[in-house]
């Protein structure tokens, strides 16, 4: 597994790394799928001095999944410590889906697998005011289902995707009473 770590505001030592390096090493125990691991560890300025420093860990593995978790604390350690439990959990669930998954599918017949999402370095804008951020990723086919679970192991409100049933990229989002909407964009 690679892993990055990278600072923003914070001077990387080579004790910080160290220990970063041994923590998330753990998870490829239990994911041995992982492809790469990125760590993100910054300072911010907040009201709260419980909340300074914020650990985010990005888990890619062959399969294309993403996995994302962020921890705030007052020191970077217990940061890390408690976003790598996070990690920890978030791959048992992702296990188990992948397990109930396989077994539908295999009781099915329609097992087949989904080559792997390889993300490009994102861009950022600076000269405009509108555009911020901006990201480019490869698509790799998908159905509904799959790009729902993806969402949840983002924790993000939507996830863009390529279906690979009819061929078209949509959107899939969560709503505020909980269920899940699907955008099937049309060209006019």
């Amino acid at each position: 597994m690679k892993l990055i770590v990278h600072g923003r505001n914070v001077e990387i030592t080579d004790f910080m790394r160290d220990y970063v390096e041994k923590k998330i090493g753990r998870l490829d125990r239990y994911l041995p799928t992982l492809t790469e691991a990125r760590v993100e560890i910054s300072e911010q300025a907040t009201r709260s001095n419980n909340q300074r420093h914020v650990v985010q860990v990005t888990l890619y593995d062959q399969h294309g999944t993403i996995l994302r978790g962020e921890e705030r604390d007052a020191e970077i350690f217990p940061a890390v410590d408690t976003v790598v439990d996070k990690m920890h959990r978030q791959i048992v669930r992702y296990k188990g889906k992948r397990k109930d998954r396989y077994q539908r599918y295999q009781v099915d017949g329609n097992w087949g697998e989904t080559p792997p999402i390889d993300l490009e370095e994102e861009e950022e804008d600076d000269e405009g005011t509108e555009v911020v951020r901006t990201k480019r990723f490869v698509m790799s086919p998908m159905n509904m289902e799959e790009a729902i679970e993806q969402m949840q192991l983002l924790g993000h409100t939507f996830f863009v995707y390529y279906d690979a049933d009819n061929g078209n990229v949509n959107v899939v989002y969560r709503r505020q009473d909980g269920n899940y909407g699907l955008i099937i964009p049309e060209l006019a």
